[in-house]
């Protein structure tokens, strides 16, 4: 790990292979805003990361994994094996956080991921002397997307983060609340402050099997669809006309890591606790539009769902045209391990692009403005978006 800027600048990234590290990590490496905002960029990573990663190369970088957040012997522990394996943990500045372990039971939930970012800062806290700022990414939860037909602000739309908490029951089944309420209390009086992020669906690429990556879900979909059916086949919308036509706003992972990036920068203007909402374009979309842009990747015609029905499923798909698929990798030399296991059928698909079925878009004019300082505020459109990411799959070997 190499010091080749002017900054000392030192961020410590958790779960930097997921969708929204990896893309913070990669705008690090990259430079962005500048080559020398940061001196150091820590990846840390609780699988041992693949070798299709994408990074650009650089001394500035060091990844980590086997670091068990959760360890039985505690915090104390815990600090001791990341002195041991982190170099230059005493100057790290910038923890941004994008653990998350997946709990069906809500209080499981709650307390598995509340411990998860207490002993991840507080580590980062008791190690280094100069923390300036905690990124904490949540999402549109916090508006209650997950009630479905019980949507809280159906009438409150576009959704803006001075709304109030959602109601309950589902308040309490929520860990975003009790995440942000530590970090309010744990930063008082302190020489560090936080932020909170809101996406809606993250577009983007990961290079290990993500269940809730929807772009890959799509991209080896279609990519299969495209060699079974032939250049040119029509793809029905897997959701439904009802939610073919509702209003949203993706949120690209760049996009989503820029932002994250400046507003760490940034902590007078975007500290102090402040939620804000990040997504691509101030305009929001519907599927109508997006799903023939998504499928044109591909040399596909990507058209409505049939009328009371929908298109076919992609998991369904893939499992049914598994050694179709299995043919398509050895074909091309293409990654294994996507499709056909128990990390490639978890149905978070079709809660998106079928249950999801209402307008839940959102109001992005306080990111734009606190990105505004000095014009970097950035949108970007669909094809630029998914299009991006569907390369990077490619680039991985994970899509032909």
């Amino acid at each position: 790990m190499g010091s080749t800027g002017t900054s000392s600048n030192h961020a410590l990234i958790f779960g930097a292979t997921g969708i929204q590290g990896w893309a913070v990590t990669n705008q690090l490496l990259k430079g962005y805003p500048s080559s020398d905002s940061f001196d150091n960029v820590t990846a840390l990573a609780n699988r041992p990361p693949s070798e299709n990663l994408l990074w650009p190369k650089s001394d500035k970088l060091q990844i980590i994994s086997g670091i068990n957040l959760l360890n039985e012997d505690g915090q104390e522990a815990l600090e001791k094996q990341m002195k041991e394996k982190v170099s230059g943990i005493e100057t790290v500045t910038h923890v941004f956080f994008f653990a998350y372990i997946f709990k069906e039971n809500p209080s499981e939930e709650i307390s598995t991921n509340v411990e998860l970012l207490k002993r991840a800062v507080s580590a980062a806290e008791n190690l280094s002397k100069h923390l300036k700022f905690v990124l904490l990414p949540t999402g549109t939860k916090a508006y209650g997307v997950q009630c479905l037909a019980d949507f809280p602000f159906a009438d409150k739309l576009p959704l803006s983060e001075d709304l109030p908490r959602i109601p309950e029951p589902w308040q309490s089944q929520n860990f975003y609340y009790n995440q942000t309420d530590w970090l309010e209390s744990q930063s008082k009086g302190k020489g560090w402050t936080w932020c909170e992020v809101r996406p809606d669906v993250v577009v983007g690429f990961v290079p290990n099997n993500n269940v809730y990556c929807l772009a890959q879900i799509l991209a080896t979909y279609l990519s299969c669809y495209r060699e079974v059916e032939g250049e040119g086949a029509e793809v029905p919308f897997p959701g439904n006309e009802k939610s073919w036509k509702i209003l949203s706003n993706d949120s690209s992972q760049d996009i989503i890591a820029r932002f994250c990036i400046h507003a760490a920068l940034h902590p007078d203007a975007c500290g102090q606790g402040q939620a804000f909402n990040v997504g691509d374009n101030s305009q929001p979309s519907s599927w109508s539009q997006k799903w023939p842009i998504i499928c044109e990747f591909f040399g596909l015609n990507g058209v409505a769902p049939p009328s009371g029905g929908s298109g076919p499923q992609p998991p369904q798909y893939l499992f049914d045209h598994l050694q179709q698929w299995q043919e398509i990798e050895k074909k091309y030399s293409l990654a294994t391990g996507r499709v056909g296991n128990d990390r490639s059928l978890a149905g978070f698909d079709y809660f998106i692009m079928t249950m999801f079925d209402f307008d839940r878009h959102l109001d992005l004019s306080k990111q734009l403005k606190a990105w505004d300082q000095g014009g970097k505020a950035e949108e970007v459109d669909t094809k630029t978006a998914w299009w991006t990411t569907f390369e990077r799959f490619r680039e991985a070997k994970i899509i032909p």
